[in-house]
C-alpha cells in the first residue's frame, strides 16, 4: 500500500452519502475512515448529500442519516454542501467540456441504446457504446439541433492506459478500450454522477478521495474527467468491502440494520466506532479495545488492508461490553435509564428521586450486561414486577416444601434490625442448617420468588437492593401463589 501523500497541505476528506436509504454499517465504517484520516493528520471531513436523483432521495431520510453520524462519533466540518443546490454550475462545466476537444454530443436515442446492449449480449461483447455519434459533422449536428432532436453529452476516451497509485491496493490500471465514452450529462441537461462529483470534488478542495472499491470503475472515469477540466486529481484509497457473514455486501437493500438501530439496541457509539474501524484498517498491534481519541492518535494511512470483512454482530456485541466495563456506574444508570422508561418499566421522574437505587441495580447488573438495553430485560422486576413466574422454573422450585419454608424465610427476614448482605445470608445459613437443608434449597425458590426468573446477580446482593419489605411482600405472595397452585 502506497503512503497518503499530504505535500504541505491541508487534508480534506469528504463522505457523501445518498438520502435513499438509511445509514448503514458499510456507509458508516466510510464515515469512520474518512474521520480518522482527517483528525490524526490536523485535516477537515466534509459532508456532501448527493442528492440529484430525484426518484431515490427522500428528504426525510436526511435527518436520521445526519443523526446517525453524530452518534457514531464522526462529527463534520464546515457546511453541508448539497448537490441538488448545484445543478447550474454542473451545466456550466458540461459546457466546458463539449467546448472541448473532450466532449461531443450523442443524439441516440435510449430505445436505439437498449437495442445495441441487446445486441451485444447475443453477441457475448462488451456493452460499449459504439461512438456512433463521435464524428458527426458540424452540419450534421446543427441540423439534427435545428431538428429538435435531444442529446446527450459524452466524454471521448483516449486510446492507452489508465492508471493511478490507490492508497490501499498500490498501483492500479486498466485498459482504455475497456471504458466507453461515457455520458457526463443526459439529454433532459442533468449532469451524471461522475461528473457532478468530479466537480464536487475539486470545488470542496477534496485532496483525498476514500471510498468502497466498488467504485474503482467510476475512479478510472473520474481521472479523464479531472484532465479533461483542467483539475489536479485527488489521492484515491479503496477501502475493501464490508461483507454479511453470507459474504455478500452489506446493504440496505438486503434488509441490513440501519445504525441507528443499533442505538436502539443498546450498541454503545464508542463500541460501534472501534469495531468498524477495525474492519479494513488494523492498529498492528493484538490489542483491539480502543477509544476514538486513542484510534485518532494512532491511525496510520499505510495500515489500511485490502481484504474483504465479515461484519459480525456477535463481535460488535463483544467489543460493546468492553466499551461498557470502561465506565463507570454513574455513567451506565444515564445510558440505561433511557431504556427502562421506554420499556415501560418506570418513569424519568421515578428515576430522578431514586439515582441511587438505579446505580444500585446497575452495579448488581454491569457483570451480566452486554448491550445497555440488557439492563430493562434483566433487571425489570427491581423496578416493575407483575409476579410472573418462569414456568420450567417454578414447576422445578415451586413444591409444597418451598412454599413452607419460603412463609418462615420472609418471617426471619422480617425480624431483622438490619437487612444487610451479611445478615441477610446468615439468616438463610441457620435456617437451612436447621432444617437438614442444603442451601441451595432455600436460594433457588427465594431468587425465583423475588425476581420471576431462575438466574441473576448475587441473591443476597439482590434482595438488599430490593429492600426488606419488597423482599418480604414477594416472598410472602410466592408462598401463596404456590399453595393456590398446589390446591388445583
Amino acid at each position: 500500500m502506497s503512503s497518503a501523500k499530504t505535500g504541505g497541505a491541508e487534508i480534506r476528506v469528504r463522505l457523501a452519502p445518498s438520502p435513499s436509504g438509511y445509514l448503514h454499517v458499510g456507509t458508516a465504517r466510510m464515515a469512520i475512515a474518512n474521520y480518522l484520516f482527517a483528525r490524526h493528520y490536523g485535516g477537515k471531513f466534509l459532508l456532501r448529500i448527493e442528492d440529484t436523483d430525484a426518484e431515490r432521495s427522500d428528504a426525510a431520510l436526511l435527518e436520521p442519516i445526519l443523526s446517525a453520524l453524530q452518534w457514531v462519533g464522526t462529527p463534520w466540518d464546515e457546511e453541508i454542501v448539497y448537490q441538488s443546490r448545484r445543478i447550474a454550475l454542473y451545466n456550466e462545466y458540461a459546457g466546458k467540456i463539449l467546448e472541448s476537444r473532450y466532449g461531443y454530443r450523442c443524439f441516440c436515442s435510449p430505445e436505439r441504446l437498449q437495442v445495441d446492449r441487446e445486441k451485444a449480449r447475443a453477441d457475448k461483447k462488451p456493452l460499449q457504446y459504439d461512438r456512433r455519434c463521435l464524428n458527426l459533422t458540424p452540419g450534421e449536428i446543427d441540423s439534427r439541433i435545428k431538428a429538435g432532436d435531444k442529446f446527450a453529452i459524452r466524454l471521448k476516451i483516449p486510446d492507452g492506459q489508465t492508471r493511478f497509485t490507490d492508497m490501499v491496493s498500490g498501483e492500479v490500471s486498466r485498459r482504455n478500450e475497456d471504458l466507453e465514452d461515457f455520458v457526463i450529462a443526459r439529454s433532459d441537461g442533468t449532469a451524471t454522477y461522475n461528473l457532478a462529483v468530479v466537480v464536487d470534488d475539486h470545488d470542496m478542495g477534496i485532496t483525498h478521495v476514500i471510498r468502497g472499491n466498488d467504485h474503482i470503475t467510476n475512479t478510472f472515469k473520474q481521472i479523464h474527467l479531472y484532465h479533461a477540466l483542467g483539475f489536479a486529481a485527488p489521492e484515491f484509497g479503496h477501502l475493501p468491502m464490508i461483507l454479511r457473514p453470507d459474504k455478500r455486501k452489506v446493504s440496505k437493500r438486503l434488509g441490513d440494520k440501519d445504525v441507528a438501530q443499533y442505538r436502539h439496541e443498546g450498541i454503545l457509539p464508542e463500541a460501534m466506532f472501534n469495531y468498524l474501524c477495525l474492519l479494513g484498517w488494523s492498529p498492528k498491534t493484538d490489542r483491539e479495545i480502543y477509544t476514538s481519541a486513542e484510534l485518532i492518535e494512532i491511525f496510520d494511512a499505510n495500515n489500511f488492508n485490502p481484504s474483504n470483512a465479515i461484519f459480525d454482530e456477535e463481535k460488535l456485541v463483544a467489543f460493546n461490553r468492553e466499551h461498557m466495563v470502561m465506565k463507570s456506574d454513574h455513567e451506565l444508570a444515564t445510558l440505561a435509564a433511557p431504556f427502562l422508561v421506554d420499556a415501560g418499566l418506570t418513569t424519568k421522574y421515578w428515576l430522578e428521586t431514586r439515582w441511587d437505587y438505579l446505580r444500585a441495580v446497575v452495579r448488581l447488573l454491569r457483570e451480566r450486561a452486554r448491550r445497555i438495553s440488557d439492563f430493562a430485560s434483566l433487571g425489570g422486576y427491581f423496578f416493575s414486577f407483575g409476579y410472573r413466574y418462569d414456568a420450567q422454573a417454578a414447576v422445578k422450585q415451586f413444591t409444597a416444601e418451598s412454599a413452607e419454608w419460603l412463609g418462615e424465610l420472609a418471617a426471619r427476614f422480617e425480624s431483622l434490625k438490619e437487612f444487610t448482605h451479611d445478615g441477610v445470608e446468615a439468616t438463610l445459613s441457620e435456617m437451612a442448617e436447621e432444617k437438614g437443608l442444603k442451601k441451595a434449597q432455600l436460594i433457588h425458590p427465594t431468587r425465583l420468588a423475588v425476581s420471576g426468573v431462575p438466574v441473576g446477580p448475587s441473591l443476597f446482593e439482590m434482595l438488599v437492593v430490593l429492600t426488606q419489605p419488597v423482599v418480604v411482600e414477594r416472598m410472602r405472595r410466592a408462598a401463596e401463589y404456590i399453595r393456590k397452585q398446589q390446591s388445583e
